[in-house]
């Protein structure tokens, strides 16, 4: 053995089916997957960004701008592709808006730190500068973002409609940013500290196609989509109690197969008679609570839908499981398993009344702690994508009611922390210093999309956007409607800060994330072309180019 090893043969660790990327090539492999993510959604980014269009492998089309919807659709198959893609789930959840934002900076600071490894600089030191500025420009959207009341609707409306501007909701969104505003203003709730808590949990949107965006509309309780279950049945109920119930009003079938012999006409008349008894019992119950309504998540027999309808009992089966639960907070009811051992202390109260031309249940309690948003639009793509578009505006308003800190848009503070930046890389020592210098840069990215998404000039329009910094506007952006380089703010494009401060968080620590990896080991092929010979640049683009082959069928 130790003869072998002098005669310089390596020893073989690994099976012959793995793969091992090690030092630059790894750091090149990661680089160039994670870029390949960020430039697919850059695109889309900013008021005049364009749509993708996503086919699954089912068929499906979705139309979307909506940066997380872009990256979760797509069908890549890349271990480093697939962490930046958290970056924009994190973002998701945590501020509800500004996934493209956060992809995008990702990137580039992938793209810049490439440049300073070329130099020789060690990715340790790219970590640290990536970091100390990350906490520093935290600290300096907290010191530029402007306190607002929460009862400001005006300036929150605005926020809303700029989370709006350039997605499928832009169209109507000063009617929606109202829907908006309101609707949040529904299910927010001030804590004993002060503080106002926007309960979401509490808001459900519902959608409907064939009519304009513009004919949405809020509403104080829930929404049923269903028919009464019976023609004879009232539509209408007003001060009625209210059943909620997931117990079928059917003949119970037993668990196990059994056979009864009949021998008798008789025999099979009593069976009938006895189930007929069943059923006539289950529906005494729900008249001795005394209920005029009855929303079953189960189903309910046709001679039970006979009886209800006798005894003037509007009654819907195969309600959702989620809209009972959420009409048990509107009227105040609980959902009841087991019909026999309901109460009526288990009835909730309010009004029920039914839209014909939408062919809608309408529920409102006494004392609703719930709203329905109800979106309209001419197709199921439009409402789709409409109803993505107010998510993000929901999630951006009760952020900014519950923060109470906004900035302005159009690239405005990416521009002032990427000067404040600059300024602080002057007191930090060693080779962190061009690190920090290069955060600054990748931030800037932001209004140079946005710039080339509108068509205009990325160069100049940051050289303005620098000069007007300068000369102390803060908030001076781009308004791409206008073309000019003004004080967004003033103009009404304003975000969370919540928003911008995760942004640069998710984005910093998921460039360290790929930097700090030098050996990438795979056990299978690391490739990600899946047999196409279209896979561009490594890893992210061969899953594109799978998603380009398949488009090239359709046509």
């Amino acid at each position: 053995m130790s003869q072998r090893m002098q005669q310089g043969q390596p020893m073989i660790v690994m099976s012959e089916d793995s793969q091992r990327v090690k030092d630059q090539d790894a750091q090149d492999y990661n680089i160039s997957a994670a870029r390949s993510v960020a430039e697919a959604v850059r695109s889309t980014l900013g008021p005049k960004g364009m749509d993708k269009m996503l086919v699954d492998s089912m068929g499906s089309v979705t139309i979307t701008n909506d940066g997380v919807t872009i990256l979760k659709e797509m069908d890549i198959d890349n271990p480093t592709a697939e962490m930046i893609i958290e970056v924009a789930e994190t973002q998701e959840d945590e501020a509800g808006d500004g996934t493209t934002t956060a992809v995008a900076i990702a990137g580039e600071l992938l793209k810049n730190a490439e440049d300073l490894l070329e130099q020789d600089i060690h990715p340790t030191a790219i970590i640290k500068g990536f970091h100390m500025a990350a906490e520093q420009a935290r600290a300096e959207v907290d010191d530029i973002a402007e306190d607002i009341d929460p009862s400001d609707e005006e300036l929150i409306r605005k926020t809303a409609e700029t989370s709006m501007t350039g997605k499928g909701a832009e169209v109507n969104k000063e009617h929606l940013a109202e829907l908006i505003v309101d609707a949040v203003s529904g299910v927010t709730v001030e804590t004993q500290d002060g503080e106002n808590v926007v309960d979401l949990e509490f808001l459900n949107i519902e959608t409907q196609t064939g009519r304009a965006v513009g004919e949405s509309d809020l509403l104080e309780g829930g929404i049923i989509d269903k028919e009464p279950v019976h023609d004879n049945m009232p539509t209408e109920a007003e001060d009625a109690d209210i059943l909620l119930l997931n117990d079928p009003i059917e003949i119970e079938e037993t668990d196990v197969d059994t056979e009864v012999s009949v021998t008798d006409p008789d025999q099979l008349q009593q069976f009938l008679d006895r189930e007929e008894e069943q059923l006539k019992e289950k529906v005494q119950q729900i008249v001795d609570l005394d209920a005029d309504v009855v929303f079953c998540q189960k189903g309910i027999d046709d001679l039970a839908q006979h009886y209800l309808a006798k005894e003037g009992i509007l009654a819907i089966r195969r309600a959702k499981k989620s809209d009972l639960e959420f009409l048990s907070e509107v009227v105040d009811a609980a959902v009841v398993s087991d019909l026999a051992s309901a109460t009526e202390a288990d009835l909730g109260f309010g009004d029920v009344t039914r839209d014909e031309e939408d062919e809608l249940f309408y529920v409102e309690g006494e004392d609703a702690h719930g709203v329905t948003l109800l979106l309209r639009g001419s197709t199921d793509h439009v409402v789709d994508e409409l109803e993505r578009g107010v998510n993000d505006a929901l999630d951006v308003v009760a952020q900014t009611v519950s923060d109470g800190r906004v900035l302005a848009g159009g690239g405005a503070i990416e521009v002032e922390l990427a000067s404040r930046l600059r300024d602080y890389a002057d007191s930090v020592s060693g080779r962190e210093q061009l690190a920090v210098e290069a955060f600054a840069d990748s931030l800037e990215l932001v209004p140079r999309v946005l710039a080339e998404n509108a068509g205009l000039d990325s160069i100049d329009t940051l050289v303005d956007l620098r000069a007007a910094h300068e000369d102390g506007d803060v908030q001076a952006g781009l308004n791409v409607f206008s073309s000019e380089v003004e004080n967004t703010f003033d103009a009404g494009v304003v975000e969370p800060a919540h928003a911008k401060e995760q942004a640069v968080t998710s984005a910093s620590e998921a460039a360290n994330l790929v930097l700090k990896i030098d050996d990438i080991i795979s056990a299978g092929d690391l490739s990600t072309d899946k047999g196409d010979d279209e896979g561009g640049a490594p890893g992210g683009a061969g899953g594109m180019g799978g998603m380009g082959g398949g488009m090239g069928g359709m046509m």
